[in-house]
């Protein structure tokens, strides 16, 4: 605590000089004309209004600040915004943790807890989540349950990404080039080109290309990303259609293996040695052939596929997304309809190693969604949105994973999910300035799967010969299952005064069960969230400083995690067997609380200093679970024999309470601070510009090694850019991560071999950027 004090004071030390501004856009108010700090405009709430005016916790960003801040894709949103922890996996994963609600894995069967829309259609597949982040208006992250207007899987809050929209009547357009560190190129280009005086039509493109961070050319960039928008607006009807293609190459993340007691010998984290480097592959195999509770079958190394046991620098990305959707808005004079219908289909196709062993994966997601709202119009006393959804989303994927000898597992997933809702919410002014607010959704969802799966090796379930490779075929029936939830929202706005707003609501969340891999008893429930919040937004000294302050409470039951764990299964002859694998169960309960303060503060008409501040205490009250092993598992919970839990042979069960531990992903303390100074240059403004991200310890994962744990942190961005004074042109020197510090991104414990290895953020990085508009 002292060390993350002592970084809190050298932060405000450099306040004079660190910073970035929340979202300046297109959709502001006139305030920035006068001096103030700028209004925001924000459609969190489904309906377009002011962010100080919105009573809910919203973080709004820019294209400009994401620009400012290196962030190229969904991951780089954790710099930004303290209360948002995003976590790359697996090929083309992503899991987001918001105020410490979030998912340990995310594949077919998990699905993260925060909900990501793009162009108001929200995304199911982590996949599908990547090659967004050009051409924006801005970024919304919403903190807290969304049950009500978002929904689906929006336990924790929703991310809202917004590309830029044709403009009617004008002919312009972008380009923006960049070149760092690690000789990472990126090219941006936007053209917007009017259609007679009612159209327009607008397309944007990005390449960008990297080396790798580690040793051995893993966590490298390679993608393309291309999208159309065309804009028709005739007498009260309005529409844009969306139509985008990303694709993901290069080798992939990739992973360091974390010196421990069992791998002493391994590199220095900080030396940033991949996993299937020589140096880190010996370290690995020599802590494995000299560990003495590791039957020998677990020690051997066969050269054929099934015994790979060492990381190897095959991995590949070949990933590729595309979709379509529409936005049709209806002006019925007293409402507003809008018709928002989609199409997304993503197909990664990836060999991965950074967990340290062989992991291979193609799948093919195809969604279709229909969205359907009417919004009042007009200032009247009564503001509500009423709508339905319908969601249907075909999943099929193949998967095989290699622990060596010990256990090689392939299956194939049929996956269907079905979702309809219907939804409302409204606002009534009892009195002047002061609202009641009320909001209900009913949610239906039907899940169905059918897998085929076979396992090889001495833990398949059944006695094998682990020499001779043998296989254990598992059948798996078709399997079905309905959720059913209504979410509520209640609370009271009251403006103290215009520029004053005291808030209060009680919400809650939903997130449906579903299946793991596993012929019986294969099934885990829904995980649910109460959340209490008390806010206050405030603007004051003529709108040239805003302080904003939320509290809260959450109650999160059943909360889903993954683990190595017993399965039930059926054997070729259709008899029941106990196996080992990938488990998903509900965790027990834990209780969130804390805070976040906001403060903006325009000192000058050149300069503009901001703090984010969020105090965060997450803790599980009742959480245990029974892992399966060879030996006991390596943890720091308490751990005990199960036997009333069945084993395969070689293995035991364990039941393992982590009741008390902290959630994973909430750090004590998170901040960003930052500070942007403009100097007027003659005919141009030379804008210097700093942020600062700290934030206390925290662990990654539910085993709660010392190799889990992310220890305090403060990294520190600069940048200088010489600008024309209309913006025309820009000149764009940047650092990022001065401080060079090395921070896990994500973790996993190796099943069998029980080493740990990390996924990390980028190391310090530089270069220079410019950009032209037209």
């Amino acid at each position: 605590m002292n060390s993350l004090f002592h970084k809190l004071l050298l932060a405000s030390a450099l306040g004079t000089s660190v910073g970035i501004a929340h979202a300046q856009s297109e959709n502001q108010s006139p305030a920035a004309e006068s001096g103030g700090i700028v209004e925001i405009i924000v459609t969190a709430q489904r309906r377009e209004e002011s962010l100080q005016r919105t009573a809910l916790a919203v973080a709004a960003v820019s294209a400009e600040d994401l620009s400012k801040a290196g962030v190229a894709d969904v991951t780089g949103l954790t710099k930004l915004v303290p209360s948002l922890i995003v976590q790359p996996a697996t090929g083309a994963s992503v899991g987001f943790y918001l105020r410490g609600v979030g998912s340990l894995v995310g594949n077919a069967f998990t699905e993260n807890p925060v909900a990501f829309n793009f162009n108001q259609v929200y995304i199911a597949r982590p996949a599908a989540l990547l090659g967004s982040f050009y051409d924006l208006e801005r970024v919304e992250v919403l903190k807290g349950p969304q049950g009500t207007l978002y929904g689906r899987n929006a336990t924790g809050g929703a991310i809202n990404v917004i590309p830029t929209k044709p403009k009617l009547g004008h002919f312009g357009g972008s380009i923006n080039l960049e070149y760092g560190n690690y000789n990472a190129i990126r090219a941006q280009a936007a053209v917007n080109l009017p259609v007679g005086e009612n159209a327009a039509f607008r397309l944007a493109g990005q390449v960008a290309n990297r080396d790798g961070y580690l040793s051995d050319g893993y966590d490298d960039e390679n993608g393309q990303a291309l999208r159309g928008s065309f804009r028709l607006e005739q007498g009260a009807v309005s529409a844009t259609l969306v139509a985008d293609y990303f694709h993901q190459g290069g080798k992939g993340t990739g992973g360091v293996l974390v010196p421990s007691q069992f791998a002493p010998s391994a590199p220095p984290v900080d030396d940033r040695i991949g996993n299937s480097d020589p140096r880190s592959t010996s370290a690995l195999l020599g802590a494995i052939l000299a560990n003495p509770f590791l039957p020998p079958p677990v020690k051997i190394v066969s050269p054929t596929l099934n015994g790979i046991l060492l990381a190897r620098n095959d991995g590949f990305n070949d990933n590729d997304v595309w979709g379509i959707s529409a936005n049709i808005d209806v002006d019925l004079d007293f409402a507003t309809l809008t018709v928002v219908p989609a199409y997304r289909d993503s197909r990664p196709d990836y060999l991965t190693y950074n967990g340290g062993y062989y992991g291979r994966v193609t799948e093919t997601a195809k969604q279709k969604s229909l969205e359907v709202r009417l919004s009042s119009n007009g200032d009247g006393p009564l503001k509500y949105v009423v709508g339905g959804y319908y969601f249907d989303e075909d999943q099929s994927s193949f998967n095989h994973f290699v622990q060596g000898q010990v256990l090689s597992t392939k299956f194939a997933v049929d996956l269907d999910n079905r979702s309809a809702a219907l939804f409302g919410q409204a606002t009534y002014e009892v009195i002047p300035d002061f609202r009641l607010l009320a909001g209900v959704r009913y949610s239906h969802e039907r899940k169905k799967t059918a897998i085929a799966l076979t396992q090889t090796g001495i833990f398949a379930g059944v006695p094998v010969d682990p020499f001779n490779n043998a296989v254990a075929p598992v059948r798996v029936s078709p399997a079905a299952k309905t959720f059913e939830k209504v979410t509520w929202k209640g609370g009271i706005e009251w403006d103290v005064t215009p520029r004053n707003l005291l808030y209060a609501n009680v919400a809650t969340g939903f997130k449906s069960g579903g299946f793991y891999i596993a012929a019986l008893d294969n099934t885990f429930s829904p995980e649910k969230i109460t959340a209490y919040t008390l806010g206050s937004k405030n603007s004051f000294f003529g709108n040239r400083m805003k302080l904003n302050f939320e509290g809260f409470y959450w109650d999160y039951n059943d909360q889903q995690i993954n683990f190595i764990g017993s399965t039930r299964n059926l054997n070729a002859q259709g008899n029941p067997v106990t196996g080992s694998g990938l488990k998903t169960t509900n965790a027990g309960k834990s209780r969130i609380y804390g805070a976040e303060v906001e403060l903006s503060v325009q000192l000058s008409r050149q300069g503009t200093f901001m703090a984010n501040v969020q105090y965060l205490n997450a803790k599980y009250t009742n959480f245990s679970f029974t892992a399966i092993g060879a030996t006991a598992p390596r943890t720091t919970c308490a751990t005990s024999v199960n036997p009333a839990v069945p084993a395969p042979p070689g293995q035991s069960a364990f039941l393992v309470n982590c009741s008390g531990k902290s959630q994973i992903n909430t750090p004590k303390w998170s901040a960003t601070l930052g500070y942007e100074h403009v100097v007027p240059v003659g005919e141009m403004d030379l804008v210097l510009g700093a942020r600062t991200k700290i934030e206390s310890s925290r662990f990654l994962a539910i085993d709660y090694l010392p190799e889990e744990r992310q220890g305090s942190y403060m990294t520190s961005d600069l940048y200088l850019t010489l600008k024309g004074k209309e913006g025309k042109w820009s000149v764009t020197g940047f650092v990022n991560n001065i401080e060079d510090e090395t921070i896990y991104a994500g973790t996993s414990l190796r099943p069998v071999y029980p080493a740990v290895f990390n996924i990390l953020r980028p190391p310090r990085t530089y270069g220079v950027r410019a950009g032209f508009e037209f």
